[in-house]
């Protein structure tokens, strides 16, 4: 009597890893269709450990493609529970790359816009990487609330226009694979789809990248996502932060139409890299403690990006005429507050 070992069968995420690993001749993006079933079992924890560090750097060794985006953002937003009885947001900043060059001017451009009646919302990650510093460990050492939940989001945003929410609570396992960073020694592409989450369907969202080339790739995905109001820029570090030394392409959507603004420098110098980021300036430079003109300019510009992108500047010139009346009128005993 001869026996037969059972035939196994591939697992079914195989046939994904399958599609991109085929070689050069072999090989393809995959469809939106495919990557929505893909990103549906990598959030839902059906996917193998080795699985899934393949088909993550098959991924970034290709390229992301529109349709994977796509899909992948349609998958969480479908699989991912967000909440649903939030106060308005207005403005959506994700903050997800780090920084190490310059201190991050952009929570003091939040915290202005909140105190002009903008709602502010942010997510980011935890530290994943060594050498900078993210925003949740930035608040925590200067005294901005870091919310928990979603109920502390609606409280803080009810009370003060702003609420900061790391990813590990809007999806631990997004977050996971955020800090396998550490094992795969460069970025997957789950840091590019974390930009698009706007969890909060916040009215406008704007984004910071590195590469410029990848400006087109997220304002097509925008176009696809049904944003109407959408910026994405080339911003200091990665984050959604203007570079007042350097002129600003900015790719967005505006009531749903397509644009490239360009912002002048506001500056005519390059600034100076910092060696280390003393993050008690931040405060201090808030409340008139300290001078920074560089740290004024960013904030002053950031916050003009925001102010063009929800619809209350039509044009740069007025956006920055607003954004620095705010600065100037700022109340500078108000810290998050």
């Amino acid at each position: 009597m001869t026996s037969t070992k059972p035939e196994k069968c591939d697992h079914p995420f195989a046939q994904f890893v399958r599609i991109l690993a085929r070689g050069k001749r072999g090989s393809r993006s995959l469809s939106e269709e495919e990557a929505y079933q893909a990103m549906t079992m990598i959030v839902n924890n059906q996917v193998d450990d080795v699985q899934l560090g393949a088909f993550l750097m098959l991924l970034r060794v290709k390229e992301l493609v529109e349709d994977e985006l796509i899909g992948f953002v349609k998958a969480v937003k479908d699989n991912v529970v967000f909440p649903q009885n939030l106060p308005a947001i207005e403005l959506d900043l994700p903050c997800y790359a780090g920084k190490k060059k310059q201190l991050p001017w952009l929570l003091l451009s939040a915290n202005l816009l909140a105190q002009n009646g903008v709602s502010v919302f942010i997510h980011g990650c935890s530290k994943y990487l060594q050498g900078r510093v993210f925003l949740n460990e930035v608040a925590a050492e200067i005294n901005i609330p870091v919310c928990r939940s979603w109920e502390a989001v609606a409280d803080k945003v009810s009370q003060t226009n702003f609420a900061l929410l790391p990813l590990e609570i809007i999806s631990p396992q997004l977050h996971r694979i955020i800090e396998l960073r550490y094992h795969f020694g460069v970025r997957s592409p789950v840091h590019t789809l974390v930009r698009h989450l706007n969890p909060t369907n916040a009215k406008a969202v704007v984004q910071g990248i590195f590469h410029p080339g990848y400006l087109e790739l997220h304002q097509n995905t925008a176009i696809k996502l049904g944003y109407e109001n959408f910026a994405v820029l080339k911003g200091e570090g990665g984050e959604p932060e203007r570079k007042p030394e350097a002129k600003t392409k900015m790719h967005m959507l505006v009531r749903g139409a397509p644009q490239i603004v360009e912002w002048p420098a506001m500056q005519a110098h390059r600034q100076e890299k910092l060696t280390t980021l003393a993050l008690d300036e931040l405060p201090k430079v808030w409340r008139d403690e300290a001078e920074n003109q560089y740290g004024e300019l960013a904030v002053i510009g950031t916050a003009a990006i925001g102010l063009m992108t929800i619809g209350r500047a039509d044009d740069t010139t007025t956006a920055i005429e607003m954004a620095r009346t705010m600065w100037d009128e700022r109340a500078k005993d108000r810290w998050f507050e």
